[in-house]
């Protein structure tokens, strides 16, 4: 069973988006597809006159963002995946982990500051996802995900991908980013272990937005997913990138 992490960066490009469809609609199986939507957020918030605010990196969502948050990961980006997916042959259904309460979040609490409607996973309905991919169909999720209370919380998306992966106990889960893989000296890494990707950290190889995504990645290894790998949309058609594994 495999989960697709798709970034934010390129779910906007029409091009893009139609190939990742007629990509994972050739898949044997179909998968589990998780995807962020950052960018198209940040976008709109300009558009209104709200300037993004961030903590250490996070997405401060206070109630107006998170009404627009949810239009567009919950609304636009997630439609717009879903419509491809179908159209290029493969049935899928678009939701979010509010429906059903497949995704149970709490707020996250930052020592640095209120993030808002911010959350951390604290359940996932494996049952919502596996009867989904028994009649074979792709689950298409944002990461809007159920509070307490009826609470909802926005979730970093490679935070859920994780979880299902951990919750499905996926053959693999894989990153799909806009880069080929972790890059040292302009090449792509094939294999790193978590001594490798700290070591690469600490050199400031590996920086900026890929440190979450590799720290995601090794998570899931630590948490028992067979294979974790960070590609891009060739890559992922190829079956390449790097691959993250347990150390030994």
């Amino acid at each position: 069973m495999l989960v697709l992490k798709i970034g934010g960066n390129e779910i906007d490009d029409p091009a893009f988006v139609k190939k990742l469809g007629k990509t994972v609609a050739a898949m044997p199986e179909a998968p589990v597809l998780v995807h962020g939507g950052g960018k198209e957020i940040r976008q709109l918030q300009e558009r209104l006159g709200l300037e993004p605010q961030y903590i250490d990196g996070l997405r401060v969502t206070d109630a107006e963002s998170l009404s627009l948050v949810k239009m567009v990961l919950a609304g636009r980006v997630n439609k717009r995946l879903t419509a491809v997916l179908f159209d290029a042959g493969l049935d899928a259904f678009g939701m979010s982990g509010v429906d059903r309460a497949s995704i149970k979040a709490k707020k996250m609490i930052h020592p640095n500051g209120d993030l808002g409607f911010v959350g951390e996973i604290t359940d996932v309905r494996a049952e919502v996802f596996k009867g989904l991919l028994d009649d074979n169909v792709a689950p298409v999720l944002s990461p809007i995900c159920y509070g307490p209370g009826g609470d909802i919380f926005n979730v970093n998306a490679d935070h859920v991908a994780v979880a299902i992966a951990v919750a499905l106990q996926a053959d693999e889960l894989v990153f799909i980013s806009n880069i080929p893989g972790v890059m040292v000296d302009k090449k792509v890494q094939l294999k790193l272990t978590a001594k490798e990707v700290n070591e690469l950290i600490e050199k400031g190889i590996i920086h900026s937005g890929m440190i979450p995504k590799v720290r995601s990645a090794l998570h899931a290894i630590e948490s028992g997913v067979a294979t974790v790998r960070i590609t891009n949309l060739d890559g992922l058609k190829k079956g390449s990138g790097t691959k993250l594994k347990a150390e030994g």
